[in-house]
């Protein structure tokens, strides 16, 4: 490096709100209906070079299931152990590789998905993964970008953090990517963590090996697509959709493992880092275990709340992208004096609610992303039905044609009730109305009743009365919202993480992600060694 390079300051990319007459939306209309017309053949892509297996699955589209968007190869232990050997012939070249090229891959990246590859990205993930033309800006667009650029800036703000030096010494630290390579395996939710799980590492001069969700590879697919554009050489990241089984067994247990980047179930992270953790003396290394997890997520009402706004924060966290967001709005407690105008306000604004085609520029909701997802919410639901500890306020279930779940509240009398702890994945929004004049002992509900600590909002207009649920669920999320909903992180502005069982809490898009990814080395110059041995204290005292 010859000379000190200061990078574009990083921004939020901007939200286009694709409004009748304006050329992204029209841009983005047209994409939908190309993509709609063509099945993309999906290879694996290991050190750079497309490998077709004859293991075939098809990609769907969830709101219209008949319809086949993809067909995508599989790998198996042979192409999952070569992906491994691709990464790690790749590393050397790639970790030597100078940050500010690194950096320029990635800032390219984010220009590329600003302009020409934003209608192609976010088309996709609305027909892969049903979501509205806006939820797919929001994720596959803008916090893609964001990633992108924020990474790079925390990237510089890592290299800079050296050690101070005494008289004749100069200290100094480089930060080396991890020992081996790092597994990526994404959600099928969004598209921008899809693709920030396997950059983030890389940009830290790791390697990769990248499993993507069988349900979201068409967009994620794109995104590999888009990064070679950019410039990432062959083998940085290897692209393998694949069973989970065949990655648990041919690459969590390849010895060179040296860090795990995953967002998914809770379940699922905790078989894999049991399994990290009895194999831990067959590994060269501590491999790194980065995860976010699951969350059962809150929205806590006080009597003082502006009602109106806890009605749209209701509506809108619980239901917006079927509410299969790791932050939705999941359960709620609301004070009882407040409830009967909630009630009455919230179910007429879900009434309004258009469920659909997400091609279709009115709809608000989309579908669930599979059959599995459909079965298991619905079952939630038909329980409900039967309960005598809870009552189904609204909503139904239609898989003729795509895997509808309709929004659905559930009052619930018990606030133990199976709907208020446990994860459910869907547009399923319980409420557990409590006394208002015991809000220290729901308090302690809120706080105890779920495993998880990923998000939550508080709604109340009395100042005290804030300060006092803030300190009471201090523990309780990750990601704490004051008169807002649950939902909507934005990178650089909130860091997106939880701990308890929705993960290590290490903040996506943040400095306290990116530097995981490194192993420092601190590297000590004297100028003029001493050549002494002895030390003063050792002479004999004159004065004896």
């Amino acid at each position: 490096m010859n000379g000190y390079f200061v990078l574009p300051q990083a921004k939020n990319e901007p939200i286009q709100d694709y409004s009748p007459g304006t050329p992204v939306r029209a841009a983005l209309k047209f994409e939908l209906e190309r993509q709609s017309n063509i099945t993309v053949d999906i290879p694996l892509i290991i050190g750079g070079k497309r490998i077709e297996t004859g293991n075939v699955k098809n990609v769907v589209m969830p709101h219209n299931h008949g319809h086949v968007l993809a067909r995508v190869q599989q790998a198996g232990e042979k192409e999952l152990k070569l992906a491994v050997e691709a990464a790690m012939e790749a590393k050397a070249s790639w970790a030597s590789m100078p940050l500010e090229h690194r950096q320029a891959i990635y800032l390219k990246a984010a220009e590329l998905l600003s302009g020409p590859w934003r209608p192609v990205i976010n088309a996709a993930t609305m027909l892969g993964q049903s979501k509205t033309a806006h939820q797919a800006e929001i994720d596959s667009a803008c916090e893609l970008c964001d990633f992108f650029r924020f990474d790079v800036a925390c990237a510089d703000e890592i290299y800079r953090i050296q050690p101070d030096s005494a008289k004749g010494v100069w200290n100094r630290t480089e930060y080396r990517p991890l020992d081996g390579f790092v597994l990526a395996i994404t959600p099928f939710n969004f598209t921008s963590i899809a693709g920030n799980l396997p950059a983030a590492p890389a940009l830290m001069g790791n390697v990769i090996v990248w499993k993507p969700a069988s349900t979201a590879v068409l967009s994620n697919y794109y995104i590999y697509e888009l990064m070679c554009e950019a410039g990432l050489p062959p083998g940085v990241i290897n692209f393998v959709p694949s069973s989970g089984r065949d990655v648990s067994k041919y690459v969590v247990s390849d010895p060179r493992l040296g860090g795990f980047h995953f967002t998914g179930s809770t379940a699922t992270f905790n078989a894999i880092w049991q399994q990290i953790g009895s194999n831990i003396g067959s590994y060269r290394q501590y491999p790194r275990l980065i995860g976010e997890t699951g969350g059962k997520d809150f929205v806590f009402a006080h009597k003082s709340a502006d009602v109106p706004s806890l009605v749209a924060a209701l509506a809108r966290g619980a239901f917006e992208y079927q509410g299969q967001k790791c932050s939705a709005a999941s359960r709620a407690y609301i004070p009882k004096s407040l409830w009967p105008e909630v009630k009455e306000l919230l179910l007429e604004e879900i009434e309004a609610l258009k469920v659909g085609d997400p091609a279709d520029f009115t709809t608000f909701m989309g579908a669930v992303i599979d059959h599995n997802s459909f079965n298991t919410i619905k079952s939630y639901i038909d329980e409900a039905r039967a309960s005598d500890d809870a009552e189904v306020l609204c909503g139904s279930c239609d898989d003729s044609k795509g895997y509808f779940i309709y929004p659905t509240v559930i009052e619930a009398k018990d606030p133990q009730y199976r709907t208020m702890t446990e994860e459910i994945f869907g547009p399923v929004l319980t409420v557990y109305p409590y006394d208002d004049d015991l809000l220290d002992e729901t308090l302690e509900l809120c706080d105890t009743t779920s495993p998880y600590a990923l998000t939550g909002a508080v709604f109340a207009q009395d100042r005290e009365t804030l300060i006092r649920i803030e300190q009471k669920l201090s523990g309780a999320a990750g990601n704490f919202y004051i008169n807002d909903k649950p939902t909507g992180a934005v990178v650089g502005q909130q860091p997106f993480g939880g701990s308890r069982a929705s993960g290590t809490n290490d903040k996506a898009g943040s400095i306290f992600n990116m530097i995981r990814w490194t192993s420092p080395r601190v590297i000590k110059e004297t100028f003029v060694p001493s050549t002494d041995i002895a030390y003063p204290y050792m002479k004999e005292d004159s004065n004896a």
